[in-house]
């Protein structure tokens, strides 16, 4: 049957009728032109504190703070893999420090993570030359049966040319020569190898490590196996040695590995999501969210990943402590435990809490670094991105002002999808993957006046979102 055409402004009225009533929900993202204007005008009168703010950061008594902290703290405790004592006694230590510090509620609330265990590990070419080939294991890989493999390698620099010589790969170590994309292209490599390998009889996999740039160093990363596909051993080598085996190997030279590795996977340990809040004055129950990630993996010292992001979400409470400032709504910090194994202490917050979801006003996180910041990108409805570059607006004394509508940050994810507003720090990262998952991640790597810009950007656009009369209106 043909039925007339529907108006346009029927079609609207009738979708913003059912937005409006189905399921018993509000019309949460009505504003119009008017509630945008007032909401930006109240924006407007928070120059002033947003410029308190940023100067109590870059020159005043908080100045070079954040990097002093994070200094300390991986100085004392270095790396903190899920899993090790060292983790959990780097969360006491944090707890006490936050406490000292003056911070509200500050507690650790118990997760369970994968444990992982290196091991001892070593690979070394025995033809055409001994060479010992710099590697780490990937986290989750098994390990070698006891005195480890011997075998022929062969060398890709593909998925699909591993396709294409199927017929070589049974019973060889297959080497993964994938040269740098970017991260999202690069990490699949990383992440499956092993199963691709093993599907086609080899008996080992060695990838490239995923970087940017290297100096003969190994980096490491956690990789996934699949159900039904057999468990091979699997680790990252330098671009460099990966490198010299593609040139062998394109020379039709043959190449022999000895792999040897003792990692294994123990039972699930319990460890903690650390969190402190500034209680709000007003709306104590609504909740603006800033967070990084408080393990690393077990190489360097964790301090760009993601050292910097938790304790610049640490310094945007401490900061609004300092000045005598209190929120509207609760400003809550989360240093999350389990990120570099899956996200496993934010998966298992976000399932204790989404009931309150409609409670939280905005989540953010950092872990991108903590290298000079240019802004600050946001997912949410079109009204939270117009009120979020408002904001943003205000950072001109730090010259942070570029606002893109987008998100990043796996502990995060969860929140956005559910339709709360999320986002992340914007800064001048092009070096990130020199050091990431490696031994060069080391306190050496940040910039105290950096770390204080980026502290300016979290705090003013957390603090005024928890200030607002109104929540972020969402979708």
């Amino acid at each position: 049957m043909v039925q007339a055409p529907i108006s346009p402004n029927v079609i609207v009225a009738l979708i913003l009728c059912h937005l409006a009533v189905s399921c018993g929900k509000p019309l949460v993202d009505s504003y119009d032109i008017t509630d945008l204007q007032r909401v930006k005008k109240e924006i407007a009168g928070y120059k002033d504190v947003a410029n308190q703010i940023m100067d109590f950061v870059v020159n005043g008594s908080a100045k070079g703070q954040a990097y002093d902290r994070l200094a300390v703290f991986t100085d004392t405790f270095g790396s903190r893999f899920t899993g090790s004592q060292n983790l959990e006694d780097s969360i006491d230590f944090m707890l006490d420090k936050l406490k000292k510090d003056g911070l509200d509620n500050v507690h650790g609330e118990a997760v369970k993570v994968p444990h992982w265990v290196r091991g001892n590990e070593s690979a070394m070419l025995l033809e055409p030359r001994r060479y010992n080939l710099i590697m780490m294991g990937l986290g989750s890989s098994i390990g070698t049966p006891p005195g480890g493999i011997t075998a022929e390698a062969i060398v890709v620099s593909s998925f699909d040319e591993l396709q294409k010589r199927a017929n070589e790969v049974p019973g060889k170590i297959v080497v993964f020569n994938q040269p740098w994309v970017n991260y999202g292209v690069s990490v699949a490599y990383r992440d499956f190898s092993a199963v691709h390998t093993a599907k086609l009889g080899g008996v080992a996999s060695l990838v490239r490590s995923v970087a940017s740039f290297s100096i003969h160093s190994p980096h490491t990363g956690w990789q996934d196996y699949s159900d039904g596909v057999k468990k091979i051993p699997v680790a990252c080598i330098a671009v460099e040695d990966a490198e010299m085996l593609a040139r062998m190997a394109a020379r039709g030279t043959k190449l022999v590995i000895h792999l040897n590795m003792e990692a294994k996977t123990l039972p699930e340990v319990t460890s903690r999501n650390t969190v402190a809040e500034v209680v709000g004055s007003v709306y104590p129950e609504e909740v603006v969210l800033v967070s990084g990630h408080l393990d690393s993996w077990d190489v360097g010292q964790g301090a760009m990943d993601d050292g910097g992001g938790a304790f610049i979400s640490w310094q945007a409470l401490s900061v609004i402590r300092q000045l005598g400032l209190r929120p509207k709504r609760t400003m809550r910090m989360v240093m999350w435990t389990g990120e570099e194994v899956g996200g496993a202490g934010s998966l298992q917050y976000y399932q204790r809490h989404k009931v309150n979801a409609s409670m939280y006003d905005l989540v953010m996180e950092s872990d991108m670094g903590t290298f000079t910041p240019y802004g600050v990108e946001v997912k949410g409805s079109n009204a939270t991105l117009e009120i979020i570059k408002s904001i943003v607006e205000l950072l001109g004394p730090v010259n942070a002002t570029t606002f893109l509508d987008a998100a990043d940050g796996l502990d995060v994810s969860y929140w956005i999808k559910e339709g709360v507003p999320g986002g992340s720090i914007l800064n001048r990262n092009n070096d990130y993957f020199w050091y990431h998952h490696s031994d060069g991640d080391t306190i050496s790597v940040q910039d105290p006046h950096q770390m204080d810009l980026c502290t300016a950007v979290w705090t003013v656009v957390s603090y005024i979102v928890a200030d607002l009369d109104k929540m972020l209106p969402r979708k």
